[in-house]
């Protein structure tokens, strides 16, 4: 007889990494924070750290400010990138604001230094954060231009040895085209690093899968609109796209 998933299983990974972009915070806004969508995300992370998971996040600039949309409106790159770390601090903060709301302890880590609102990064103390079950917010990307969150996520994700990078995006996937636009398009239940930059699928730029495929670091894309669809997938449930070698 087949076992049934239930909710109270053990969790399919022990440490992972959540990369959700930026623009995943401002809900049906165009721009900024919409705090009920960032208490709702906090909710997420709330009832995987219940399960008993580390969890540290990545969280996009693009709701405040995008360096290469910047750039690509005249701003010199360097600056623009610059401008859009920052903007993914004052992301950070607002989730560390409302996961603290909801009883969690956590830190925000800053590539770029500013002691006074969060902690530099330093490798062996967010190490240590996590293993004090703390939820640990990675900000200001890898504190380099030209890099993005995807990048920083996967880096800060291997750095801490995580098992998983879990994407949470609008669709519960990878298909092989637009779902939104294209009522055919089809999601992929597995797909290799490989096939992601063949096929110009738009899962993480390129240098982050690069990065994730060199160490061997699945990345896991879900729905992070769907309600307990952080929790159901690490129970091993749930919808996703799961890429590996």
């Amino acid at each position: 007889m087949q076992d049934q998933p239930t909710s109270e299983a053990s969790p399919i990974h022990s440490r992972v990494m959540l990369k959700i972009s930026g623009e995943a915070l401002m809900g049906d806004q165009g721009f900024g924070l919409h705090p009920p969508t960032v208490e709702r995300i906090a909710r997420e992370v709330q009832s995987v750290h219940a399960m008993g998971v580390e969890v540290c996040m990545v969280i996009g600039g693009g709701n405040i400010f995008r360096g290469l949309q910047g750039s690509a409106q005249g701003m010199e790159r360097t600056t623009a990138d610059y401008m859009g770390m920052l903007a993914t601090v004052m992301n950070a903060l607002a989730m560390q604001g409302a996961l603290e709301s909801l009883g969690l302890h956590t830190r925000v880590i800053s590539a770029i230094p500013m002691d006074q609102v969060c902690e530099p990064y330093i490798r062996r103390r967010a190490v240590r954060h996590l293993e004090k079950k703390r939820v640990v917010i990675f900000a200001a990307g890898t504190g380099n231009p030209y890099f993005t969150t995807d990048t920083a996520a996967t880096l800060r994700a291997s750095e801490m040895s995580c098992q998983a990078i879990f994407k949470g995006t609008k669709v519960d996937g990878v298909y092989d085209k637009d779902p939104v636009t294209n009522a055919d398009a089809v999601r992929y239940d597995a797909i290799t690093y490989d096939e992601v930059l063949s096929k110009h699928l738009k899962v993480m730029d390129a240098s982050a899968i690069a990065l994730a495929r060199e160490n061997n670091l699945p990345i896991i894309v879900f729905s992070l609109d769907a309600p307990g669809g952080f929790r159901s997938i690490l129970a091993g449930e749930g919808t996703s796209t799961r890429v590996t070698s």
